[in-house]
């Protein structure tokens, strides 16, 4: 199996982590932080402006600095498809 990681920022002390990818949609990303039984599964949100997707974890803000953007090319690529413009 092949886990997708990606780096979250916590805010309260500016120490970047390496999360499991548990879903990923565009209005919502579900990661894993930790693993085994002390495992704590987090939904990342997108901003009021659409530039960073933040969630909270046992009372910790954490940040995934992408924009909305940036995850729906993320997703489509994902997907094999390109996004069509004339």
């Amino acid at each position: 199996m092949n886990d997708e990681k990606i780096p979250v920022r916590v805010t309260a002390s500016g120490q970047t982590l390496e999360v499991v990818v548990y879903a990923k949609r565009l209005d919502v990303i579900q990661v894993v932080l930790g693993e085994g039984v002390h495992s704590v599964r987090c939904d990342l949100t997108p901003t009021r402006n659409g530039m960073a997707y933040v969630g909270n974890a046992m009372g910790r803000e954490i940040v995934y600095e992408r924009s909305r953007e940036q995850v729906k090319a993320d997703l489509a690529r994902a997907a094999g498809f390109r996004e069509f413009r004339r």
